[in-house]
């Protein structure tokens, strides 16, 4: 039963087969994300400048012999790029899915950091997405058809402050995407965005040990939970797949309903939200 659950779901997205390229694929969203498409039968190519890593993610993953191959890579050195993309077309052809998910992030404030520490998130989080649209986006075009999904972040809206160029690299990958929407269009290759709020990896675990951050958190989301890298992965292969056929430029925020409750969380005087609950 399973294993027909597991076929139908295939065969509803399309993507058995399809060569999947992942950035920043050793944990955390990426690993996630290259789990999902092995498991519908993509073939991925997981790239992180962490080999060490990327060994560790393989294992896990568990996938059949030539259905994945692990990639060495630096998104912000051109150099390596061209390798990582001329090894998978020669491996299985022209990318057909790029996943741009490697990142970056310092916690300072605006007015302190250091520009040598800007530059390197902005080539992280927005020229390694370039980079990478640009090389890949080409063997899509060359092959007539073509998916692009970027992590952006809600941060990319909202403004995250004490996160150094965080907001602004995550607001430059938006008006990317748009930009690769509108020129490739016409190639049949479409680019759209998934924005998490906030969520649970290896990188932020050490925030939600404490249980009263924890609590606050939850309490701010309408979902009632912190989300997981499997709820932006989920997002993610939809828009890869052909079902989204006819979506493109576009932006969705995976964050729980957040950020449509801040008006919410605003105190107002003589009602609580209890009070809400018990009247309905």
């Amino acid at each position: 039963m399973a294993a027909a659950q597991a076929g139908a779901t295939q065969d509803w997205l399309g993507l058995a087969g399809r060569v999947c390229v992942v950035t920043g694929a050793a944990g955390g969203i990426g690993a996630e994300i290259s789990r999902q498409l092995l498991a519908v039968g993509a073939r991925v190519a997981m790239l992180d400048r962490e080999a060490s890593l990327l060994t560790q993610a393989l294992h896990s993953l568990q996938a059949p012999a030539g259905q994945v191959q692990c990639i060495a890579c630096d998104v912000t050195d051109q150099t390596s790029l061209v390798a990582a993309a001329e090894r998978v077309q020669a491996s299985w052809g022209p990318c057909e899915v790029l996943v741009n998910n490697a990142g970056a992030l310092y916690a300072d404030a605006v007015m302190d950091i250091e520009l040598s520490k800007w530059n390197h998130l902005l080539s992280v989080n927005l020229s390694g997405y370039l980079l990478c649209s640009q090389l890949f986006g080409r063997q899509m075009r060359a092959n007539g058809r073509g998916a692009m999904v970027h992590i952006a972040s809600i941060s990319a809206s909202l403004p995250q402050p004490y996160s150094g160029a965080y907001s602004v690299s995550k607001a430059g990958v938006k008006m990317l995407s748009q930009l690769l929407a509108v020129e490739l269009g016409e190639h049949r290759i479409r680019s759209n965005v998934v924005s998490p709020a906030m969520i649970r990896t290896p990188m932020s675990e050490g925030i939600y040990l404490n249980p009263a951050v924890l609590a606050q958190r939850e309490a701010m989301v309408p979902a009632g939970r912190i989300s997981t890298p499997a709820d932006i992965a989920e997002s993610v292969l939809f828009l890869a797949s052909d079902r989204a056929s006819y979506i493109s430029g576009q932006e969705v925020l995976v964050d729980g309903g957040l950020t449509q409750s801040w008006l919410g969380l605003v105190p107002r005087p003589g009602f609580e939200k209890q009070d809400a609950v018990t009247s309905a």
